[in-house]
């Protein structure tokens, strides 16, 4: 949670501070104030919570820290589930309720909208929960030891090999799997594990010798709404089925029912292209990935009318001499490129439909478009990630035309290419 190139110091000797919990920003750090007014983020703190905390890092107007005693419990706090909470790096929330979770996580997106976008958070809706918050998660990555082969993850540090034989939020069959791979990581830097419950197929990357089970194959299948995309070891593709199908759902919602003309930016091995190819006459979708669109090759077989054209969003979307009706946006977390951004301008879709994995991006972004001729019509928050700081939207905008010019400078203007390095909740 450093700021880029801010220089940060370590205390020589352990240091507590005592805090009030204020709110979570993004990431699922606890926001408070010390003593000399400086912005602290604890780690492991809830809402309302009054704890000490263990100063790790001092920057020159905050302070990362992680709590080490509850004095005054939240009525939402609750027992982890896993042993290691608190060492490894992969959850935040655990020692939160569900329920708490995602009333925060919910708080995070408007509050970023907005103190970044000037936004209205009244077209945020209610986040979509997930059904089952545990045992959701089905590709993982898996670090190993040198001398013994454990496999397990790196700590919250960033270094340190936790030995892991069952993780909480890990699909079932990769939990039952990873006691078999123990004493098998020597010599590998990796173990991924990738598994669809739908339609019964995975992979374990790289091939592992000695092992009872087959390893090293180069693809799996996964099936969403209906439809089976093929999925190669190096493609993204979303760890959460039941919740991508909510995702799915809530795009298609945002989507106009027919068109001429969609475009699918950073569509991966075609997933929205496909499964909404059918309510356009044309889709064009756009990959960088190699490896994805080369999965994409065989998934569009599903899908005549799709056209997948392999680059940056960035350098294609801007040379394209169509106007499409509706565009896909589901970028990465430092969100869309300026040449992105100044294309949509230009082109004035009817609809933008934006999947956001970074709330702040988000907000820049929409607060661009905005500024551009469209209205801002439903943030939904989404949450993908249970027990995490990682927080899903889908947002939809329609082009509405841009209002007479006013006399003197825009407030709320952003410019197109300015970097954000969100320090969530800070002001």
């Amino acid at each position: 949670m450093s700021r880029r190139g801010q220089r940060y110091k370590e205390p020589a000797e352990p240091t507590f501070i005592t805090v009030r919990v204020e709110s979570l920003v993004f990431g699922g750090a606890g926001l408070a104030r010390g003593a000399d007014g400086r912005v602290v983020f604890v780690a492991f703190a809830a809402p309302g919570e009054l704890v000490e905390a263990q100063v790790e890092r001092e920057y020159p107007d905050y302070i990362q820290a992680v709590t080490t005693r509850v004095i005054e419990p939240s009525p939402d706090r609750v027992e982890p589930r896993c042993p290691l909470f608190g060492e490894c790096g992969g959850c935040q929330l655990q020692h939160m309720s569900y329920p708490a979770q995602l009333a925060a996580k919910e708080a995070v997106v408007r509050e970023q909208l907005r103190r970044i976008g000037k936004l209205d958070d009244s077209v945020v809706r209610p986040i979509v929960g997930a059904a089952e918050p545990w045992g959701y998660r089905n590709h993982l990555r898996f670090s190993t030891g040198k001398k013994y082969g454990d496999v397990g993850y790196i700590g919250r540090k960033g270094y340190g090999l936790l030995k892991v034989d069952s993780c909480p939020i890990a699909d079932p069959w990769v939990s039952d799997l990873l006691p078999k791979l123990q004493g098998h990581g020597a010599g590998l830097h990796q173990v991924q594990v990738r598994y669809s419950a739908e339609t019964g197929t995975g992979l374990i990357n790289p091939a592992i010798p000695d092992v009872p089970f087959e390893t090293g194959q180069k693809a799996y299948v996964e099936e969403l709404a209906g439809r089976r995309f093929d999925v190669s070891a190096s493609a993204f593709f979303q760890v959460n089925h039941a919740q991508a199908e909510q995702m799915v759902r809530l795009v298609g919602e945002a989507l106009p029912e027919r068109g001429d003309l969609l475009i699918d930016g950073f569509a991966g091995v075609g997933t929205f292209a496909v499964i909404y190819s059918d309510r356009f006459e044309r889709v064009l979708a756009i990959e960088e990935s190699n490896s994805a669109a080369k999965d994409s090759e065989r998934n569009l077989a599903q899908a005549p009318n799709v056209e997948m054209l392999v680059g940056k969003v960035e350098d294609i979307l801007p040379d394209l001499e169509v106007r499409p009706d509706a565009i896909i946006l589901d970028p990465p977390r430092p969100g869309c490129a300026p040449p992105v951004m100044r294309a949509i301008l230009e082109f004035q879709p009817s609809t933008v439909v934006y999947v956001s994995c970074n709330p702040a991006t988000l907000a820049r972004d929409l607060r661009i478009l905005v500024n551009g001729g469209y209205q801002l019509d439903s943030v939904t928050p989404l949450d993908m990630f249970p027990q995490t700081g990682h927080i899903e939207c889908v947002s939809r905008l329609t082009f509405i035309g841009l209002p007479e010019a006013p006399e003197g400078p825009d407030e709320d203007a952003v410019e197109p290419d300015e970097v954000i390095v969100d320090e969530p909740g800070l002001e």
